[in-house]
């Protein structure tokens, strides 16, 4: 639609239904231009084509151009939404005889596969001592996450009875996404930093706040202040600004994979709902670290002798 909606007797129907968005549906004017802009492709794709003569095929078309042009899959199931939301009120609205882009389907982009320390990298982050005592709780937190893999919401909502069940059984049990509990291992190095963390947190701690990590105020920390405090720990030992708590959960299932090789057991580990999400660290090229780890993961080997 290169001329604009004015000179498109299509544009009528387009203009009224951007109005539905925003005065019925009370949408925002940046995603009302949104979709305005991925109907308007649309249409320019297909010129000069009454809006009940688009069919099936000149959807799958369009959308195969725009993939052609580098537009990404997530990119396209977004547009394609866009175009069905239209062409569903159409339907209702204008009596549009059916949906065209009912059943297509936007290609899917490759999956990026995850960012993880190497072991190196994770022992310059983790290793150095905690001084004060708001970097015995960093220690605590950060050791936990790549021991244990745990997501930075499981990790701020733990409290301090979750700490000494911890202590005493050698698991944490958390509750992730669709509120499925899982029990994971936690390593010697991370049991070390949390005693230690225990310890210290008393004078921090609000008498009557119950989070195992709380801020310099007192009350459970906050997710941004985890991240912003890795970010700090991983600056400090020569690592780039690109380090936040889902990497360690990245690094743990990648080392724990490579060492074990049981894609099952780090499927539980991560509480994963599906193999298949688990499945993508299995792309990741970590050989060298047979090498260098014994066990199934590095922070949880046991001395010998």
């Amino acid at each position: 639609m290169s001329d604009g909606p004015a000179s498109d007797p299509r544009g009528a129907p387009l203009a009224a239904y951007l109005r539905n968005l925003s005065d019925e549906r009370r949408l925002s004017a940046h995603t009302v231009s949104a979709y305005a802009r991925d109907i308007t492709t649309l249409l320019a794709l297909v010129p000069d084509v009454p809006l009940e003569r688009i069919g099936a095929h000149a959807v799958r078309r369009a959308i195969a151009r725009l993939h052609a042009q580098g537009r990404s899959g997530r990119s396209l199931a977004r547009t394609l939404s866009a175009w069905r939301g239209f062409f569903g009120w159409l339907a209702r609205h204008q009596a549009l005889a059916a949906n065209p882009c009912a059943g297509v389907r936007a290609p899917r982009s490759p999956r990026a596969l995850p960012k993880a320390l190497s072991p190196d990298a994770a022992a310059r982050l983790l290793d150095p001592a905690a001084e004060a005592v708001l970097e015995v709780r960093d220690k605590a937190i950060f050791e936990l996450a790549y021991s244990s893999g745990l997501r930075l919401a499981e990790l701020v909502g733990l409290d301090v009875d979750d700490a000494r069940a911890i202590l005493r059984s050698g698991e944490v049990i958390v509750t992730g996404k669709g509120r499925k509990t899982r029990a994971v291992p936690v390593g010697r190095h991370a049991r070390a930093a949390l005693g230690r963390w225990l310890a210290a947190r008393g004078p921090v701690a609000r008498s009557d706040e119950q989070a195992l990590f709380v801020s310099a105020r007192g009350r459970r920390i906050a997710p941004r202040s985890v991240q912003l405090r890795l970010k700090r720990w991983a600056l400090r030992a020569g690592l780039d600004g690109g380090v936040h708590p889902h990497v360690l959960r990245h690094s743990f299932a990648s080392h724990v994979l490579q060492s074990a090789g049981d894609l099952r057991a780090v499927q539980e580990m991560l509480g994963h709902a599906s193999i298949s999400t688990t499945q993508v660290y299995t792309k990741l090229d970590f050989q060298h670290l047979a090498r260098v780890y014994d066990q199934t993961h590095p922070r949880a080997r046991k001395r010998r002798g």
